[in-house]
């Protein structure tokens, strides 16, 4: 383990213990890696989108040092939780923008890598209804589309957050890509 992870798990035990300057030490130490994840997500965006990555950063950060329960038990944990916070956060925009007092209408959203047997453009709120509904049915593949779509985790990184084998994980992640990509499928047609 690199000086720099033991110290993430270091402070991230101190979290959990409930050191409170322990949270201050975290940013810096996990900031650029956070950024390179808001601004992979950020890139999806489209153009004219007022959030930028270290915006997204910062109030993901907050979300999860302020909200209750830490309990990261490792340093893929707390990258899965930034995902997810990150995941909601541009939810919730997306979501406010598509009141009509807010303009209304859908934006496509163009997917990368991760997902690359979906459609090439993909609403994210049909994304995320998609994962609510594979939470329905199967939580622990919806769970582990996040990790890998929006928190962008390796399969180990998956997973050891998921303590599962990397090839339950790659069975499980075919699965999810296919499920998901009838699912959408469907619901443009």
């Amino acid at each position: 383990m690199s000086d720099s992870r033991s110290e993430v798990t270091r402070i991230l035990d101190s979290i959990q213990r409930g050191d409170p300057q322990a949270s201050q030490d975290l940013l810096p130490l996990v900031y650029e890696e956070l950024r390179q994840l808001a601004a992979a997500r950020m890139a999806r965006e489209p153009a004219g989108h007022t959030l930028q990555p270290t915006a997204l950063v910062h109030e993901a950060f907050l979300r999860l040092v302020e909200g209750d329960g830490h309990g990261w038990n490792s340093r893929g944990h707390f990258f899965g939780a930034a995902a997810e916070a990150m995941r909601r956060i541009l939810i919730e925009r997306a979501r406010r923008k598509g009141r009509l007092k807010h303009g209304g209408g859908r934006q496509r959203e163009e997917l990368g890598e991760p997902l690359a047997d979906l459609p090439a453009e993909i609403d994210l709120l049909d994304l995320d209804a998609a994962i609510e509904r594979l939470a329905g049915i199967d939580p622990r593949k919806a769970e582990l589309v996040k990790l890998r779509f929006f928190a962008g985790l390796s399969v180990a990184e998956t997973a050891e957050v998921l303590d599962r084998s990397p090839t339950t994980v790659k069975a499980d992640w075919a699965y999810a890509r296919a499920w998901l990509a009838r699912e959408l499928d469907a619901d443009a047609g």
